[in-house]
């Protein structure tokens, strides 16, 4: 998964421990801890293996058990 060229900039992808990454999933969303994913040397976009977005989809629609559940604030933006 990792030393490919970057699909935007062709920076070379490089695996990176990120303490967290949150995933947006149609059922909700789902922080991942402590998990390795590529990112870009050069651009830092961010890939994703087939595992972590497995995982992702598992905890989303009840199918694994998360470790623990976070509250997140919500709130509109008033317009000036």
């Amino acid at each position: 998964m990792y030393g490919y060229q970057c699909e935007y900039c062709q920076g070379t992808v490089q695996p990176r421990t990120v303490k967290q990454q949150v995933f947006k999933h149609r059922d909700g969303f789902v922080i991942l801890e402590d998990v390795i994913i590529g990112v870009c040397d050069n651009c830092r976009n961010r890939y994703y293996s087939a595992e972590i977005l497995h995982a992702v989809h598992a905890v989303a629609t009840g199918k694994s058990s998360p470790d623990r559940t976070e509250q997140i604030p919500v709130t509109h933006l008033k317009s000036a």
